[in-house]
């Protein structure tokens, strides 16, 4: 913890980089993915403070429009895009994911009942030839597909997309090599960016 400390102090000491910050944000991206502490979308990115509206889930999950129960999840993508206007909307899953692994592989959570009604409700099962494979990378690249569709089922999503004002884009980060993919719909693939 004390390193940590010790760089929020230092950070704090750099006021004149952060002033115009005070004015406002426009971010042209929100960028959803795990909350897991290996995946830090502003280094996978280089993005600067402002660059990112961030969401960060257990497993990425995006959760069905309109269930009924206002969500943080939900109030995060309709701030992002009504009120931000973001032009691009990044779903980005990483190798090694825990709460994907754990869907795949029918782990028993029920000491963590949180995470398991979390992962019943907000996800369908991904498809996966090989539950044992420590990357999961098949089952995750399938859950960002789905999340993907799932963000479609947003009105306001779909209708930006329809007028060409937003654009999709699912990623796939390999926690071991540090490699992003991004899906490729006329190959219907993950290739290096």
């Amino acid at each position: 913890m004390q390193p940590l400390i010790d760089n929020a102090r230092m950070f704090g000491q750099r006021p004149e980089e952060f002033a115009g910050l005070a004015k406002g944000q426009s971010p042209e991206v929100l960028f959803i993915t795990c909350a897991d502490s290996r995946v830090v979308p502003a280094l996978i990115t280089g993005a600067r403070p402002g660059q990112l509206f961030e969401l960060r889930t257990a497993g990425n999950i995006v959760p069905p429009y309109g269930s009924g129960t206002p969500t943080g999840e939900a109030a995060t993508i309709e701030y992002a895009v009504e009120v931000l206007g973001v032009q691009h909307v990044v779903v980005c899953g990483h190798s090694h994911c825990g709460a994907v692994g754990a869907v795949v592989r029918h782990d028993d959570l029920n000491a963590v009942p949180a995470v398991r009604d979390w992962l019943a409700h907000a996800a369908d099962e991904p498809k996966c030839s090989d539950p044992s494979d420590p990357t999961v990378a098949e089952a995750v690249q399938n859950h960002i597909l789905a999340q993907l569709l799932r963000l479609r089922s947003y009105p306001y999503i779909e209708q930006r997309l329809e007028a060409g004002q937003l654009q999709l884009h699912g990623w796939y980060y390999e926690v071991h090599t540090g490699t992003v993919r991004e899906h490729r719909a006329e190959t219907d693939t993950f290739e290096t960016l």
